[in-house]
């Protein structure tokens, strides 16, 4: 009896991909057909669409229908954000490994023979960190100083340009279901609980086709999530802040005392003072108030435990697939079968 072939589960998250699912899908056979190290192996492809508004969604169930044996989908009911879909794919896989791409041909399709065999040398999980980006130079810039910030000032050591392009042993994706985390950060998670990790730089390409989905507000979330969840020095920050304009402000105060007892008649305080002081003040206030506020939502988030996401439908998974997502990781998202 021949030895089962291991197989490479390759997660891909799209969101408006039309231009780009089909593409993907023949590069990522034609890896595992030319690449000697993938020949022995099988695979599979999740795709997972976080309710595309184009025909994304067309062209995954045309994929699906001319190859049942390695391609299957989930459709999300609605838009659940940038982290919680492809973690919750990574989660629903049956592979050895699992691989974590992007649909815009940004994480190399050529990189998956490399991954692979490193994992077979024995890393549990094996990375992709950029070394050049096709990203502007100001927004690159942006980058650099946001991972170095939250390297410095995390407990962790964070990881810099790594977005979650990597492969994961099957032992990983176990330590990932029972975590239960209802608002995952995988770049955190991976520094922080993952096994001996191989990182291999490479150059970020551009998009093969469509726009991102990416503008200033969903990076400032995916900042602000990794920022509250693996630092603390926001509410330091506030704590020495605050501590440091009380003592300040006592300061001034005496000496304005001290000085109005001594010339009572020819120290007018004025009114510039004390707006400066009171505007400066309310500032410092309101910022740390808003910053204390994002710790706050994300502890919000984290208590009222909400599914990853809902499903809408799930094709070309065996029955026994079905069951288990309908009743053993009912915690963690919701299925409804097309």
């Amino acid at each position: 009896m021949s030895e089962q072939k291991k197989k490479i589960s390759i997660v891909v998250p799209c969101y408006n991909e039309q231009e780009n699912v089909s593409m993907m899908a023949e590069a990522i056979g034609r890896q595992f057909a030319e690449q000697p190290v993938l020949q022995d192996l099988d695979y599979e492809i999740l795709y997972i669409d976080n309710d595309s508004t184009d025909r994304t969604r067309e062209e995954i169930r045309k994929l699906c229908q001319a190859d049942k044996k390695h391609i299957k989908a989930i459709f999300n009911a609605k838009n659940f954000g940038q982290f919680n879909s492809p973690y919750y794919a990574m989660l629903q896989t049956d592979g050895d490994a699992t691989m974590l791409m992007a649909a815009d041909f940004q994480d190399p399709p050529e990189l998956i023979g490399e991954y692979v065999k490193y994992w077979l040398e024995g890393y549990k999980i094996v990375i992709g960190v950029k070394e050049h980006s096709t990203d502007g130079r100001f927004i690159y810039a942006l980058r650099c100083l946001y991972y170095k910030m939250i390297k410095k000032f995390s407990q962790v050591e964070q990881i810099e340009h790594f977005t979650g392009f990597g492969l994961y042993d099957r032992a990983f994706i176990h330590v990932l279901r029972d975590l239960d985390d209802p608002t995952p950060f995988l770049r955190g998670i991976v520094a922080e609980l993952g096994f001996r990790r191989k990182e291999i730089p490479y150059d970020q390409p551009k998009r093969r086709a469509g726009k991102t989905s990416n503008n200033f507000y969903t990076l400032y979330d995916a900042a602000m999530l990794g920022f509250t969840s693996y630092t603390k020095i926001g509410l330091r920050l506030a704590t020495f802040a605050g501590a440091i304009c009380s003592g300040i402000c006592l300061v001034t105060a005496l000496i304005y005392l001290v000085m109005k007892l001594i010339w009572w008649d020819r120290f007018p305080a004025g009114t510039a003072p004390l707006l400066i002081g009171m505007l400066f003040l309310g500032s410092i206030q309101i910022f740390f108030i808003g910053l204390v506020g994002e710790y706050i939502l994300s502890i919000n988030q984290r208590v009222m435990h909400r599914p990853l996401v809902i499903e809408e439908e799930r094709i070309n998974f065996e029955p026994k697939e079905q069951e288990n997502t309908h009743e053993g990781d009912s915690h963690k998202g919701y299925a409804h079968e097309g």
